[in-house]
């Protein structure tokens, strides 16, 4: 694998303002998983998702297969690398809220969860 580069300005901005971001992981095979819908969230130079219903997820389990997936957002696809990380959670938490504070508290508890925090992934643009 390479090594991971940084977003740009622009893929920061266009991605970080979608409400959600298609995203399909790749397989060992090389192929692409079916995507699904999931809620993007930007920390500072930073973009991340998490998996709703945790570590055990269908689509969290497909993603740890390669740890590698494309997104679709804001106009345009890029293949991106799943970096788990645990250690912003609290301000994750916050970037969540913000931007998402207008659906129901039930909504932003589940994905504030300690099981949503778990499955917590960075996307890195894959070079």
């Amino acid at each position: 694998m390479s090594e991971p580069t940084t977003w740009t300005s622009e893929e920061l901005n266009r991605v970080g303002a979608e409400d959600e971001l298609r995203i399909a992981s790749f397989r060992l095979d090389d192929t692409l998983r079916d995507p699904v819908t999931i809620w993007v969230v930007r920390h500072g130079d930073h973009l991340y998702v998490r998996s709703v219903n945790g570590r055990t997820s269908t689509w969290f389990r497909g993603a740890q297969d390669r740890h590698e997936a494309r997104i679709y957002a804001g106009g345009f696809e890029k293949d991106v690398l799943l970096v788990e990380t645990d250690d912003i959670n609290d301000e994750i938490d916050a970037a969540y809220r913000k931007k998402y504070g207008r659906y129901s508290a039930n909504t932003i508890n589940r994905i504030t969860s300690p099981e949503a925090r778990a499955a917590t992934l960075k996307l890195v643009p894959r070079p």
